[in-house]
Formats: C-alpha cells, structure tokens, sequence
C-alpha cells in the first residue's frame, strides 16, 4: 500500500479502519478531535460507523455495545474526557469484551487548550489494562492495529496514549494490508457482562489472574528495546513516546553510548529495567507527562541507584519536553543561539471572532449585572470562556465540562444573590442536564445563560447531538417553569434587549433560563461555502 503522510491522528483513525472496525465514536476535544474527523467522511464507504456522541461516557458505551456483539470499535476522546468516562472504563475491564476494543486518548502536556496535564498512563494502570505510547505516526498506525489484538487476546479494552505533539504532527506512514471485519456474534456467556457483586468478584479475580500475562507481553513487546551501551557511560537512560527522538537527536554530543532503554507499552518492563540498571550507576528517565516510569523505576530497583528525571529537578515537572530540555539533563552545554529581539511586542491574548454572539451576549450579561451590586457569574469550557477576557470580563470561572450550573446552585445555596450560570449548547447537552435538574428539584434562585450557537465551535463546527430548536421542549420536560424559559434572538448591537431580559430573571426567586440564539459567524461561513460549491 502506497505511503501516507498523516497527522498522529490521521494515523490512528487509518489503523482502526485496516483493523476491521465496526465503529468508532468520539466526542471532539483538542487534541484528539481529527481521529473521528478523518472517520466521519469515510464511514458509508468503508462499511463502518463514525458518530459524534454528547459526552465521553456515552460515547465510550456506544463502543463498549459494539465490543459485546464481536465488533472492533474505537473509541477517542482528550485526556479529560476519559475522567469522563472513567465509570465505564473500568469497569469494561471486568466484562469479557467480544470485539477489540481501542481507547485513543491525547493527552496535552503543556496545556495547550486544556485544564490541566494529567497523564493517562496512570488511568491505564489504575484500572489494569495495556498502555501503549507511540512515538511517532508510524507507531501511532502500527500500535493502534496491535492494540486491538491485543485486547481480544486478553479481553479488555487497551488505551492508546497519545500527546498533543505527535497528535498535530505530519510523517510518512506506511499503512499495511487491511483485513476484514469480525463477524457480528452475541456474547455467549452473558453472565460475564452482567456486574452484579457475585459476578464482578469474579472477573476481577480473573483480570488479575491476566496480569501476569500482561506483563508477559510487554516484556516481549517489539516496541520496548533495551541498547546495550559502553562500559564508560557511567549511566542509562529510559526513555517513553516521544522522548525516543529527543534523546536520539541529542545523545551525539554525548561522546559515548550509555545504555537505553526505550518503553512504548505498558506494564513497564521490569525485568528490563533491571537489566538497563545492571550496567549503569544511576539513570534518566525521559518521559512526556508525570513522572510516572521515574516512580515506577524507583520501585522496581532496590535502595542505592540514583534516579533521575522530573522528580529530581533535572527535567520540569510541567510542561512539554523539548530537545533543549532533555540536551541539558543529559549534561551537554546549550546550543547557540539567535538573541531575540529587544523590540517590545504587544501582547496578543486569544480573541472571540468577529461577529461571534457570543461577544453580543456578554455584552448583555456586562449591561444587566450593572444593576447588581453583588453577583457571580460562573462558566464553562467552550468559545464562551474567552469571556473572561478583556473587554468582556464577564465570566467568574471555568472548571470542567458542566460544572457551571452546579457552581451557580452552589453559590446560590451560599446566599449568593443573584446567580448566572453561562454555558454553550453542546456543553449544557455533554454535562450541564443533570446539575440543571438538581437545580430545580431545589428550586433554586439562579438563572441559566445557554449561548445557543448551533455547532461545536471550538473543536473545529462539529455538530450539536440536539439541534437548538429541541432545547426549549427538553427544558420544559425537565421542569423548567414556562414563564421563566425564554428562547430569543440574540440581535448585533441591540444587546440591551437581552440585558432587560437578564435583569428581570435574575431577580425572581427560583430557577430560570434564557437560551440566546444566534448561529456562529463561521458555521455561517462554512454553511455558505457548502452551497456555493452545490
């Protein structure tokens, strides 16, 4: 098969469909979003499903459902969003999974568009299933196929740990022969997807009865090398995913070759460590993420060696890793450099688009909170959170997915007067429902701001799973009383009407929503595109 150049991401959705999937789901989050991307268009042709799903979790269940019929399914998120779907993630390594089931998760060191650095590797031990951690797209297409054998061979779903480096970046890819898809076939003991405590008790005795197994297969695992290196290095390295290249760029200016060992599935080899550890008086560890194989390392060797990595100062614990960081923990001087220069730029903070509505309504919020001498306003993750930002400064905080409707009941069960939750479309559908449904239960003084957009505008104009046209009747059905729901238009430069509205609402006395539509400026754009070239 002719060689690709493909993103990281490219790499995996391309591998999942020569692996024979039945499906793969998704919901977008930088990094991961372009794995379904390159799905959804070649879903009918290829005789696969690729769906948008509301959240992680329900995404992860579609998969888990195609697993338990025989089929391969894949299913991809961002590094938050597996806190997401955690519950079944877990707890599908107790079932007796049918079709390979693949867990592509990116995660983002530095955090380039996300919350925090959390390192997915720990949530794959965590609930005692494979890792693997490409170091490249070649890897990333040849462990994605290795990955769902894998996982029908030991039964559980197995995580592919990828970064936001290798996830944005382009290499030659040399795809292989794709094979066919499996057979479509009913689990033939149900009893093993059944966690009643008897049952469960049970699978779990057997996931770690396959541990050992496990750490049988990474040992042997083609993409864990140990390089013996020369009796005057004095020390080793280890290395994990993307680290491979930096080290190998800069290990020339070493003048020797010390030891290596490079580890790209997990459980960690360690009987390998050991072996790395015989020839050398301390080791490096160089890895993206936590200092997750420096602890692991430190537990595998007896007291005496001298590890070294993030924990000891000689890579940052934060951040992503760079040639120039892991050249200095190696020992070697920096390389000459161009001094930038003195010319004072501006700063340049991230901007919502022109003729967003979001910029509108926020307008709105500034205009009715006026009138409030006291108020807190809490958000949520989407374009909207840029309205932290000058000139806007109209948000209060920004946690996780959904967390703004709970923080309002929240602050409003403080005392708080008044109360405004903001949130987007998509995200009040992926995590703001239930906290909503407490918030009347209660009948809680606060009001819910949704910025009805139409689309996933940040991760690229993914589709809403419920058009906004469907909100009003939801919110209805969940209890929301018909004279404190509105649904209007938000309207360029005549914010003052939505502010009016505003100020009323945040006034009453119990639960009351607004949901301000206006579609995104470049949805429009890409909607008129699509009809021209019709």
């Amino acid at each position: 098969m002719e060689t690709q150049i493909l993103l990281g991401d490219e790499a995996v959705a391309l591998a999942a469909v020569h692996a024979g999937i039945g499906g793969a789901y998704a919901y977008p989050g930088t990094p991961s979003t372009e794995i379904l991307e390159y799905l959804v268009p070649r879903a009918a042709a290829g005789g696969f499903t690729a769906h948008w799903c509301v959240n992680e979790k329900t995404a992860y269940e579609q998969a888990l459902g195609m697993s338990m019929l025989g089929a391969r399914a894949l299913v991809a998120m961002k590094h938050v969003g597996l806190n997401v779907a955690m519950d079944p993630f877990v707890n599908s390594a107790l079932v007796a999974l049918g079709g390979g089931l693949v867990v592509a998760v990116a995660d983002d060191p530095g955090m380039h568009s996300s919350q925090n650095e959390q390192d997915t590797r720990i949530l794959a031990d965590f609930a005692r299933v494979p890792c693997l951690e490409p170091a490249d797209p070649q890897e990333a297409y040849d462990m994605t196929r290795e990955a769902f054998d894998l996982s029908e061979r030991f039964g559980v779903p197995v995580v592919l740990r990828l970064v936001t480096r290798l996830c944005h970046s382009r290499a030659a890819v040399a795809p292989r022969p794709p094979r066919a898809p499996n057979p479509v076939a009913k689990a033939p003991e149900p009893q093993d997807w059944i966690l009643l405590p008897h049952n469960a008790r049970r699978r779990w005795r057997g996931l770690l009865d396959r541990l050992p197994e496990m750490r049988e297969a990474a040992a042997r695992a083609a993409c864990n090398v140990l390089v013996p290196g020369g009796r005057a290095a004095g020390f080793g390295v280890l290395t994990a995913g993307l680290a491979r290249h930096y080290f190998s760029a800069e290990a020339a200016g070493l003048g020797f070759r010390p030891p290596w060992l490079h580890i790209g599935m997990y459980p960690a080899p360690e009987e390998a460590i050991r072996l790395l550890a015989a020839g050398a008086t301390r080791l490096l560890v160089i890895e993206e993420g936590y200092p997750y194989l420096e602890r692991q390392v430190r537990g595998v060797l007896p007291h005496g060696w001298e590890v070294r990595g993030k924990e000891s100062g000689d890579l940052p614990l934060d951040g992503e890793l760079t040639p120039d960081l892991v050249r200095s923990a190696l020992g070697l001087p920096p390389r000459p450099q161009v001094e930038p220069s003195s010319l004072p730029l501006p700063g340049r903070p991230p901007q919502l688009c022109k003729g967003c509505p979001h910029a509108d309504s926020f307008e709105a919020v500034r205009e009715a909170l006026a009138a409030f001498p006291q108020s807190v306003v809490t958000a949520d993750i989407g374009c909207y959170t840029l309205g932290a930002l000058p000139p806007y400064s109209a948000i209060e905080s920004c946690v996780c997915m959904g967390a703004s409707v709970g923080m309002a009941k929240g602050a409003s069960d403080a005392g708080q007067r008044p109360a405004l939750a903001v949130i987007g479309d998509s995200t009040f559908l992926h995590s703001g429902v239930a906290p909503l449904m407490d918030a009347l239960a209660a009948n809680t003084p606060m009001t819910l701001l949704i910025l009805d957009n139409g689309t996933v505008a940040m991760t690229g104009l993914q589709p809403t799973r419920l058009p906004g046209s469907r909100l009003e009747p939801l919110l209805l059905g969940m209890g929301v009383d018909r004279e404190h729901l509105h649904v209007v238009e938000v309207a360029p430069r005549r914010p003052g009407e939505l502010a009016a509205l505003l100020r009323d609402e945040l006034a009453q006395a119990g639960v009351s929503v607004i949901v301000a539509v206006r579609d995104c400026v470049e949805l429009a754009k890409a909607e008129r595109r699509e009809s021209e070239k019709a």
